[in-house]
């Protein structure tokens, strides 16, 4: 967050033509027995007065470089001039100058909302008689004006995003640094913190630097800077990246009842295919060289009688994916590595619904968490639980993983009935929870030791599954390292191996790819994917609304309700209109929510 600005540093509304300069900056670090190279040689520089965002995967030397900016760490060699100052030397200054906002928010969670504000006001030098204006601004922008008593700690993930955004525009800097300002909160929300910035830059003519995970967010920047472990790709505007992409990017739809889980599977493992994803209705397919429909056709083997294939034009999101790609294989080739290689699981359930809810609710004291929940999930089926922060979705989790009792209804998990029976279901399920669980000053062997015992594992068949674990998620090399030390993708790789080392039929992944890449999101689904076809049970929350067409069923919910449910097809189809003849999940999501909205604002009642 920033800090008081005083003589010498550049005051709200002032300009400088190159914002920030970074000019061979290398970092190192210790992670436990290893030097990591955070960065090496990076050099580039943020133009004035537009969103610039630094985009790469996890542990590619972003929030590194953005601390680094701020003053915050000292670099190996390089330098870095944010506004005209030198970080090494005048950090104070640089800190007092700039509005920095980390992935953590940065806030005082045991102070209310009105007091974080009043204090970073006090912190920022902001003038007492200017704060009611500034504070009902930001209170409008941000929508927080009827929490200004909560305790920040009792916020949702998304408003709390809100208000650690607003402490750092309190006294409008120059520049403004966002460390993943949206990760973990939802398409509404998102949406809303965009604007917020987008206003700042229009109105104030504020520069921003931020990172994100989401490629339709990194579109909306002017610029991008592309990061690969600690190493710079280059700098150009999205549309620029994207135009390299043409005649390689394709959809693929059935024209029958053709399974697009096995052939996005059969797509990915093809030399010829660079990216294949699930999108809405579709497949989307990038491929490693230009080609034509009808030779896509030839070239992987789809008959055209099952399935229909067109052109379409390129994304940023292509252009990144095929980036990293080929960086991936290039170091994979010259150091023999692995990639995440799905492997059959045991199936522990026989039942066709493993999962059944009827009439599910959760009360906390007055407060009403889960109302009137019903529905089942069948073996070997992805469901989907989707909804705004706060709409109940981990609260739901947590009761049917057995972790939390229901106040009152029915639940049945792997032919248990959860009210009475609720630690034989738990061991044959695997759980991983939204926020990182494991033991974080343990290393990764000594987490998979732990978890594997408190499954019940043992001797020989013990060490199969921790070999297992270190060899399917590209652990070896990491497994004497602190977990607590790992950037945040591997340590969403180590959550899902404990959640799977005893081989469960049922798999919960709540909020499984909060701020991981995309690359390390395909890598996770065509693990998940994997699962399913060997007739493994996953429900998962998210808030990537693409990652709902990997789902074969869905449930969207609001404050403890079910808004609407059915597969992603039947969902979006119901938003189809002349103006949008393809609505995304996310336009669906969206105007669910704010339909809710509408009619909560209106006294309506929900069904």
């Amino acid at each position: 967050m920033s800090k008081p600005r005083g003589q010498g540093e550049i005051q709200p509304g002032q300009s400088t033509a190159i914002p920030l300069s970074v000019r061979k900056i290398s970092k190192q670090f210790q992670v436990g027995k290893r030097l990591v190279q955070a960065l090496s040689a990076v050099s580039f520089e943020v133009k004035s007065g537009i969103v610039t965002g630094l985009i790469g995967p996890d542990g590619a030397g972003k929030t590194t470089l953005m601390r680094l900016a701020c003053g915050l760490l000292v670099p190996d060699s390089g330098s870095i001039q944010v506004l005209g100052l030198n970080t090494t030397r005048q950090a104070l200054s640089v800190q007092r100058s700039i509005g920095y906002m980390p992935q953590r928010f940065g806030l005082y969670e045991d102070l209310t909302v009105q007091e974080n504000l009043d204090l970073y006001a006090d912190l920022q030098n902001v003038n007492p008689e200017n704060r009611p204006r500034r504070y009902k601004e930001l209170l409008r922008m941000t929508g927080m004006a009827p929490f200004t008593d909560r305790l920040a700690g009792r916020l949702s993930g998304g408003m709390k995003q809100k208000l650690g955004l607003a402490c750092a525009l309190l006294n409008p800097p120059p520049l403004l640094i966002l460390d993943e300002p949206t990760v973990g909160v939802d398409p509404v929300s998102r949406r809303e913190l965009w604007d917020i910035i987008y206003t700042q830059v229009r109105e104030k003519g504020m520069s921003v630097l931020l990172s994100t995970s989401y490629m339709d967010e990194a579109e909306r920047c002017k610029e991008v800077i592309l990061l690969h472990e600690g190493h710079f790709l280059g700098q150009d505007s999205p549309q620029n990246f994207s135009a390299l992409l043409v005649n390689r990017t394709f959809t693929i739809r059935a024209a029958d009842n053709g399974n697009k889980r096995e052939l996005l599977g059969a797509l990915s493992l093809r030399p010829d295919t660079i990216d294949a994803i699930m999108l809405g209705d579709t497949l989307r397919l990038v491929t490693r060289t230009p080609m034509q429909p009808p030779e896509v056709e030839r070239v992987f083997n789809l008959d055209p009688r099952l399935w229909l294939v067109k052109a379409s034009q390129p994304r940023f999101e292509d252009s990144f994916i095929d980036k990293l790609r080929r960086e991936k294989e290039r170091e994979e080739e010259a150091r023999g590595g692995k990639y995440l290689r799905p492997r059959p699981v045991i199936r522990s359930s026989n039942e066709e619904n493993t999962i059944m809810v009827k009439d599910l609710r959760r009360d906390f004291g007055s407060f009403c968490a889960v109302r009137d929940l019903s529905f089942s999930v069948r073996r070997g089926e992805i469901f989907g639980l989707l909804g705004a922060n706060g709409a109940g979705k981990t609260t739901t989790f947590r009761m049917l993983c057995g972790l939390l009792p229901a106040t009152s209804g029915t639940l049945r998990v792997a032919g248990h009935d959860l009210r009475v029976a609720r630690a034989p279901a738990r061991a044959k399920i695997g759980y991983m929870a939204q926020k990182f669980s494991l033991y974080t000053d343990l290393t990764v062997i000594q987490n998979l030791n732990f978890f594997s015992a408190a499954y019940g594992l043992h001797g020989r068949r013990q060490k199969e599954r921790i070999q297992w674990a270190l060899e399917s998620f590209e652990l070896t090399e990491l497994q004497n390292n602190y977990s607590g030390d790992l950037p945040l993708g591997y340590k969403q790789r180590l959550a899902l191996a404990a959640a799977l080392i005893h081989e469960p039929g049922i798999l919960f992944l709540d909020e499984p790819t909060s701020g991981i890449d995309p690359l390390a999101r395909r890598e996770f689904w065509s693990y998940i994917n994997a699962l399913a076809n060997a007739g493994v049970t996953a429900m998962v929350t998210t808030h990537f609304m693409e990652e709902a067409s990997y789902c074969d069923e869905l449930v969207i919910m609001a404050q403890g309700r079910v808004l609407a449910a059915g597969s992603p097809s039947e969902l979006t189809s119901r938003f189809r209109s002349p103006e949008n003849p393809e609505p995304s999940m996310e336009d669906t999501f969206i105007h669910l929510i704010e339909e809710f909205e509408k009619r909560q604002a209106a006294g309506g009642q929900e069904p």
